[in-house]
């Protein structure tokens, strides 16, 4: 298995030598969203006035301070814990964020389902896994808050991060329809498979 560190924004070339498995650390730039800020963009047609094109998603709401905006602190929030939620919830709006924003990776936790697998496929995209409960973590990879859209929604606001060093993450999906989410299922059927068997007992 390969490492990549890639700087923010890539293109399809770059996510379409990811493979599952691989191990990716993210510089310059990230950005949060979650489940109101993906209603209000595509259930509701609002525009963000960021450009998503080529960047990454995590999904989280983050724990921030409200301060007066500074150099430290543009976008006025201050991080105090930039947690990851759960993706699967998310799943219907994998495509949209891709067709529409031009969106390439998407982190969270928990993995993707099957429509996210084919759209990271036919589009050029991949999904990197978070290990749960690293949300302190995940914090000191994150340098500032540099902008905020979407505010209305606060916490799940459209945020735009400052990173350095964001990883390593694993390479979950990648965009040539790999899923190590579907191997872990595979193993794990088997394996019942195989105790049932070995006691004797029915599905």
């Amino acid at each position: 298995m390969a490492h990549h560190t890639l700087e923010m924004p890539i293109d399809e070339e770059a996510v379409r030598r990811l493979a599952a498995g691989d191990t990716v650390t993210l510089e310059r730039t990230l950005f949060g969203i979650r489940d109101a800020t993906l209603i209000a963009m595509f259930d509701r047609n609002r525009r963000s006035r960021f450009a998503l094109r080529g960047h990454a998603l995590l999904h989280t709401a983050p724990n921030v301070r409200k301060l007066a905006p500074s150099a430290e602190n543009p976008a006025g929030y201050a991080p105090v814990c930039i947690g990851t939620t759960t993706s699967m919830r998310m799943e219907r709006f994998t495509r949209p964020l891709m067709e529409r924003e031009g969106v390439r990776v998407i982190i969270g936790k928990g993995g993707l389902g099957p429509e996210s697998l084919t759209a990271f496929r036919n589009l050029g995209g991949a999904y990197l896994a978070v290990i749960g409960g690293a949300a302190a973590l995940e914090t000191t990879w994150i340098e500032a808050i540099e902008d905020v859209d979407l505010d209305d929604l606060h916490p799940e606001s459209l945020w735009r991060f400052r990173i350095r060093g964001f990883g390593p993450l694993l390479v979950g999906m990648d965009a040539s329809g790999n899923s190590l989410y579907d191997r872990v299922g595979e193993a794990v059927a088997a394996r019942r498979a195989a105790v049932l068997a070995a006691i004797g007992a029915a599905e």
